[in-house]
């Protein structure tokens, strides 16, 4: 790998850690990208060849599965959470948790406390349909 290539990495990974660690304030192109010490239209292509998903998908990704966190282990209302992870709308949040989750958050809270303690991954395979006769 060229020291190049390794530069570009490392500026891109700045970048993403701070969309982890602040994926609920608001963020914006222009500041992640002073974060990576790239222009705009640069960081955007470098982070999507990096990562395989543009910066603002990342970014609302990692909002959904902390909403789908607190789902779970709170009590607190979907709207409370919406806002919580940083969206700015339960209009928004709910499509975008329902693109990525595949179900909209009230039906997964209430899925996932029907199946009690049961590790997501055996959940899946127990809900999804058979295909064995």
């Amino acid at each position: 790998m060229s020291r190049a290539v390794e530069e570009s990495n490392r500026a891109m990974l700045r970048a993403r850690d701070a969309m982890d660690r602040s994926y609920a304030e608001p963020l914006d192109i222009p500041a992640l990208a002073r974060i990576a010490h790239v222009s705009e239209a640069h960081f955007i292509r470098t982070f999507r060849a990096t990562f395989g998903e543009t910066p603002h998908r990342y970014l609302q990704r990692r909002r959904v599965e902390r909403a789908m966190t607190l789902l779970v282990e709170t009590d607190r209302d979907v709207t409370d959470i919406c806002y919580a992870v940083g969206f700015g709308s339960l209009g928004t949040f709910s499509r975008t948790f329902r693109q990525i989750v595949g179900e909209s958050p009230t039906d997964f809270r209430r899925r996932r406390a029907a199946a009690g303690n049961v590790p997501s991954c055996f959940t899946k395979a127990w809900t999804r349909p058979s295909s064995f006769g």
